[in-house]
């Protein structure tokens, strides 16, 4: 074993780091061509990917013992090209990982959440201008996502490789359309705002908060080979 290798490293792993792990899966590659592989994949939807990035976390899969190095050659003058295979401990991780992800929600902290908390400090109209911007802004994105879903399936991509982006488009359709109401309700004055002259001053409490939902740990989830 190398020295400074942490095979006993257990913190959680990177959303580029899943990429890497799920990409030598696929066959061994050298970290350029898995630049290339997630560019044509526009795997940026996942996370920031940038030649540093990337070799920095390579170097830490190694060192955890996640990844291991397959080969290394060098063509002319050009510089020696490591490439990079997956281990077994890094395949076991890579499909625990995405089992965690899928089973149990992450605490996800949405700008958009957070900016309808507080959009009672905006005046109306301006509240009524910048949802008119956000709801344009998302329409374009569905049409994007759901104009690259349908021409990978046109080409015979099987659909379980499109999975997040019917996720992506429902998410959007289903947030457009309540963004579309709520505007409309601020908009004609119907839902009532902080500037109106006869406003409540009400904020929530901790009473207004039903009890955490059950640990996911009540309801185990099925192991499979």
């Amino acid at each position: 074993m190398t020295a400074g290798r942490r095979r006993d490293d257990r913190s959680p792993l990177t959303p580029l780091a899943v990429l890497v792990l799920c990409a030598l899966d696929e066959r061994p590659m050298h970290p350029y061509e898995m630049l290339q592989v997630f560019d044509a994949r526009r795997d940026d939807r996942f996370a920031t990917i940038a030649p540093g990035t990337l070799y920095r976390t390579v170097t830490r899969l190694e060192e955890r013992g996640l990844v291991r190095v397959d080969d290394v050659s060098r063509d002319g003058n050009r510089p020696e090209r490591t490439v990079y295979a997956v281990t077994a401990e890094g395949d076991a991780r890579a499909r625990e990982h995405i089992a965690s992800l899928l089973a149990v929600p992450s605490v996800e902290y949405s700008d958009l959440h957070l900016a309808l908390a507080e959009a009672h400090e905006l005046p109306r109209e301006q509240v009524v201008d910048l949802l008119d911007n956000r709801i344009a802004h998302m329409r374009a994105d569905l049409e994007r996502w759901e104009t690259a879903r349908e021409q990978a399936l046109a080409r015979g991509v099987p659909e379980m490789y499109l999975l997040d982006l019917g996720c992506r488009c429902a998410t959007l359709r289903a947030q457009i359309e309540h963004l579309a109401a709520l505007r409309g309700r601020v908009a004609d004055g119907s839902l009532a705002w902080k500037s109106d002259p006869d406003h409540a001053d009400c904020p929530l409490t901790a009473e207004d908060f039903p009890p955490p939902t059950p640990s996911p740990t009540d309801h185990p989830v099925q192991e499979y080979v």
